[in-house]
């Protein structure tokens, strides 16, 4: 596990992302951290027992919703 202080947060913490990243593959778009984790660039995540969580989808604004956010010219 960890051998620096603070210890990073445990796989099964709400904050375990917040884990220091031990390997970034830029390329590749991923990151191990220290508590063996493997985190994503699409937010999605492999725990270390195998589990896959899923990325985070967020659903597209309605043609409604982009009207109304729509600066008026003056």
């Amino acid at each position: 596990m960890c051998a620096h202080y603070p210890i990073c947060p445990a796989t099964t913490a709400t904050d375990h992302a917040a884990a220091r990243v031990l390997v970034h593959q830029d390329d590749l778009g991923w990151s191990l951290l220290c508590n063996g984790v493997i985190v994503f660039d699409d937010t999605g995540e492999i725990l270390p027992g195998g589990r896959a969580v899923a990325p985070l989808r967020f659903p597209a604004p309605s043609r409604r919703t982009a009207r109304l956010a729509t600066p008026v010219a003056a």
